[in-house]
């Protein structure tokens, strides 16, 4: 998620003598990416890059708090100014009464104020517009300004028009319907998290969008101030199903700390006075079922030292951790550690408290060194699957073909296999993505149809396909696949091709065998592992797909040298003639066979019901007399009568 802000909203909770352009570089070298820094009039926009773990940088309060600590780090001097919130006095009138249900919500908290509706300040117009979130009103800036400060979304209802003394929050069911602030109407899939009145009336579609029936409108005179801290899970959800991708539910969806609510309504409260002639009419909720237990670490400066490859003094690192929130005290040679709430999300462990003090530390500061070996270190860069893939890639780019990448998701009518075990999406975006593959065959015949002017094309595509597994994950499996269109394509040429791929991989017991799906083309094994298929589709189109993890489980880089023989071998053909149904393969096997001396037997011609075999004869040790060969060629031509029922020609 990107965010813009302005400098001089920065600086109202930080003080230093920084310039925009420092704080950009030391922020972008340290914690988030500053992507620009722009000239706007008297002032300064950042452009910045938030990374998704990082829910407490999507507010003004939380990149200050971390420009600081990382100033400071660098010898720049920076005060943190934090929101200074006190509660309000507020009457003991329930107005209105909530009922939550907290497996969806985490933290509820609400008042009732009496307002009156203006056009927004200049400055807080601006720094909303600048953050590219259009000013309408006071009531509604407001709560675009509590949550670009603090970070947590907040909404607010028009009191009088909820007509309710009971606010309710429910999951929707499916089938219902609601109109948002937008005008557009959504049909609910069923469990997104709603609020209803006493009517059971929708009338907010919580985190994501407020709904045109709760708006505030230029009449309001009473309103209902309202923050939900909501199960994340939902939220996505219900905003991905709907396509509703606001800001509220970008952050909401985050796992917000629900320590936030309680100051995003006290901050606010703070506004409405202030721009709003805003007046507490009711007592305050809060409900918050579920309370987080802080967490705390113990991590010791040895290990600290040893991850990052630099003494760091254990003072050095508490001053690090203090900048950045994180109460923190020096035990003897340990520092126990106690992870602010606004974190939790995403600090668990020890080595998630050094990664702090990495960064701020500078990692351009930590010198570049190659590990030391241990004794205990294999090393084997051949065991990486990267390194295979690549090698594969490269191998079929020189032999002409061109990668494609297709998408995951596929149509019914592009489902090739039982639709029994295919992965079904709840929720599809068009029918067009309602399944996960089976195999990648069909998607690469569909590049080739939707590039018709082509004539002669190869293609392949190294990707995943996907089976449904009972009361488990889907099955993954990594496949590589290849379509090849030709004004003739050769059958031959795309085995010796795969033949070639294996054997440079390593591989050298692939065999071919009548294909066992009944078409035209092969069924291919590594020994006795059936890897995949070749499939002839017509004249012109041939496909392939073999299963990726077993070339991985038997590919290798091993060679075996065997010394040249001093000793010339001796060479002839042998042409057959057999049934069709004789497998190649057999023959093949069945000429081996039957001597040592045969090195090499190879299918060189086939023409009709006539196959040539190409056989090398070699004696390690000394030459080979005519004698010898002669013998052979009786055994070989008696077994292949016996076996097959050949005639040699």
């Amino acid at each position: 998620m990107n965010i813009k802000i302005l400098d001089s909203w920065l600086r109202d909770y930080i003080k230093t003598p920084a310039k925009p352009k420092e704080i950009a570089e030391m922020l972008s070298t340290t914690s988030v990416s500053v992507e620009k820094v722009e000239k706007h009039g008297d002032d300064f926009t950042y452009d910045i890059e938030i990374t998704t773990n990082r829910p407490d940088l999507m507010s003004v309060l939380g990149l200050a708090r971390e420009t600081a600590a990382v100033l400071n780090q660098y010898g720049i001097e920076a005060k943190f100014i934090p929101l200074k919130l006190e509660k309000p006095q507020a009457p003991k009138i329930d107005l209105i009464k909530v009922v939550n249900n907290p497996r969806l919500v985490n933290r509820i908290c609400a008042i009732v104020m009496e307002v009156k509706v203006k056009e927004s300040p200049g400055y807080l117009k601006e720094r909303l517009e600048t953050s590219d979130i259009r000013s309408l009103n006071n009531l509604i800036d407001i709560t675009n300004y509590v949550m670009r400060t603090i970070g947590h979304p907040a909404h607010v209802f028009d009191f009088d028009r909820l007509n309710t003394k009971n606010l309710t929050i429910r999951e929707a069911e499916k089938g219902e319907r609601v109109i948002t602030l937008d005008s557009k109407e959504h049909i609910l899939y069923g469990g997104e998290i709603v609020a209803v009145n006493d009517r059971n009336e929708i009338v907010d579609l919580l985190g994501i969008m407020g709904l045109k029936n709760s708006v505030v409108t230029e009449n309001t005179k009473r309103i209902l101030f309202f923050i939900d801290n909501n199960e994340k899970s939902h939220i996505r959800k219900a905003s991905m199903s709907l396509g509703i991708r606001t800001d509220a539910a970008v952050i909401n969806e985050k796992n917000l700390d629900p320590e936030l609510a309680s100051e995003a309504l006290l901050y606010g409260i703070k506004l409405y006075e202030q721009l709003a002639e805003g007046k507490i009419i009711s007592e305050i909720i809060d409900i918050y079922p579920n309370k987080q237990k802080a967490k705390e670490i113990l991590v010791s400066e040895e290990k600290i030292n040893k991850v990052i490859g630099v003494k760091i003094p254990l003072k050095q690192s508490s001053q690090i951790l203090s900048g950045l929130g994180f109460e923190n005290i020096i035990l003897e040679s340990k520092l126990k550690v106690r992870v602010p709430s606004f974190r939790a999300s995403d600090i668990e462990i020890e080595e998630d408290i050094i990664e702090e003090i990495a960064r701020i530390f500078g990692y351009s500061n930590i010198p570049s060194k190659i590990p030391p070996l241990s004794s205990q270190l294999v090393v084997n860069p051949f065991a990486n699957t990267f390194y295979w893939e690549k090698r594969v890639k490269e191998a079929l780019k020189y032999w002409g073909f061109t990668e494609t990448y297709t998408y995951s998701f596929v149509s019914e009518d592009l489902l090739e296999g039982p639709i029994k075990e295919a992965v079904a999406i709840q929720n599809p975006l068009t029918e067009d993505f309602a399944y996960m593959r089976l195999t990648l065959v069909p998607s690469l015949l569909k590049v080739l149809s939707e590039n018709k002017k082509t004539e002669n094309i190869k293609i392949f595509e190294l990707s995943k396909i996907y089976k449904r597994q009972e009361n488990e994950l889907p099955q993954e499996q990594s496949a590589l696949s290849g379509v090849i269109k030709n004004e003739k394509t050769d059958f031959y040429e795309i085995k010796g091709l795969l033949e070639q791929l294996l054997n440079d991989l390593g591989i050298k017991n692939s065999v071919f065998k009548n294909s066992e799906k009944g078409g035209l083309g092969a069924s291919v094994y590594i020994g006795k592992e059936y890897l995949g298929e070749i499939e002839v589709l017509d004249n012109r189109l041939i496909d392939f797909e073999l299963n990726f993890e077993i070339i991985l489980k038997h590919a290798n880089l091993k060679k075996e040298y065997k010394p040249l023989s001093k000793f010339p071998p001796i060479v002839e053909d042998i042409s057959v003639i057999v049934s069709d149904a004789i497998k190649t393969q057999d023959i093949l096997e069945e000429i081996k066979k039957q001597s040592e001396l045969i090195s090499e037997v190879t299918l060189k011609d086939r023409f009709n019901d006539s196959r040539t075999f190409h056989i090398i004869y070699l004696h390690p040790q000394r030459n080979l007399t005519n004698d010898e060969i002669s013998k052979i060629r009786q055994t070989i031509t008696a077994s292949l009568k016996s076996a097959f029922n050949a005639s040699i020609k």
